[in-house]
């Protein structure tokens, strides 16, 4: 039986085919429509947005509630922390979780700024964790909230700090989800940004914002993460911090942050 199945799923690689599971796709895609849903929604409600009947998500609903990925809210549904607590089991992603969140505090409220820090997943990064600005007053993003990479600091950073090749698949995936991000000279500033460690630029998607992103290293010197500062200058502030301030103290935020996962002490370029 065994090497029927082999047999079958060799012959429907060989012929370009790919297999579908269309009950766990209902699934995913119930999971993944409550994971970008703020309010909880009827059974009526995700079907319209699914663009299924109501007897077609039925089952699967009941399923992901007795799984505890759902939780019901009087006739309505909406996502529970379960998927966010697994994917914080991961033992390289608690590992940076744990050490970033002190780093991330200090970093804060030092600079009486905001800062999160991303990994990349498919064409885009993801918020994985945030200290918001102690005074009240700042920029921030939320956790979990899925940024561009082509045009964003933290992205390039994470694009910079990796081999050639990882590079270029990076890339093209992000080009697929932002076709309308393609920049012909891309490769020159990862260089640059490669070389001087970090990523330092006014923001090109919030105006009167500048972001300074600096990666976090693996012992391979590659980027398994960025730490970002979105820098909002409060001009109410006498004694307010320069953007070299902010450069210089999350430089060594994530330069404590690689020596305690295990990467380089410093940030720096290779050589």
């Amino acid at each position: 039986m065994k090497d029927e199945v082999t047999d079958t799923v060799k012959a429907a690689e060989a012929e370009g085919r790919s297999y579908s599971a269309p009950a766990l796709e209902k699934g995913l895609d119930i999971l993944e429509m409550l994971c970008h849903t703020e309010a909880p929604l009827s059974q009526r409600e995700i079907a319209q947005q699914l663009g299924r009947s109501v007897g077609e998500i039925y089952r699967m609903i009941t399923v992901l509630v007795n799984r505890n990925y759902v939780t019901q809210v009087d006739d309505s549904y909406c996502i529970t922390t379960k998927l966010f607590e697994l994917s914080h089991n991961n033992p390289p992603t608690h590992r940076l979780l744990l050490e970033a969140r002190p780093i991330m505090q200090k970093l804060s409220s030092q600079l009486d700024q905001a800062c999160h820090l991303t990994v990349y997943g498919q064409g885009r990064q993801i918020v994985i964790a945030k200290v918001d600005t102690p005074s009240g007053m700042g920029f921030s993003v939320r956790v979990g909230s899925e940024l561009d990479v082509l045009v964003s600091a933290s992205g390039r950073v994470l694009l910079a700090f990796q081999d050639r090749e990882i590079r270029r698949l990076r890339i093209e995936e992000s080009l697929k989800r932002r076709p309308d991000q393609v920049d012909r000279q891309i490769e020159g500033v990862l260089d640059f940004i490669k070389e001087r460690g970090y990523e330092s630029a006014p923001s090109v998607q919030v105006r009167g914002l500048y972001a300074v992103s600096y990666p976090v290293l693996d012992p391979q010197n590659h980027a398994v993460a960025a730490l970002t500062v979105p820098y909002a200058e409060r001009i109410d502030q006498a004694q307010r911090k320069s953007v070299s301030d902010i450069e210089q103290a999350l430089g060594e935020a994530a330069g404590l942050l690689c020596a305690r996962i295990g990467g380089p002490s410093q940030v720096k370029a290779e050589g």
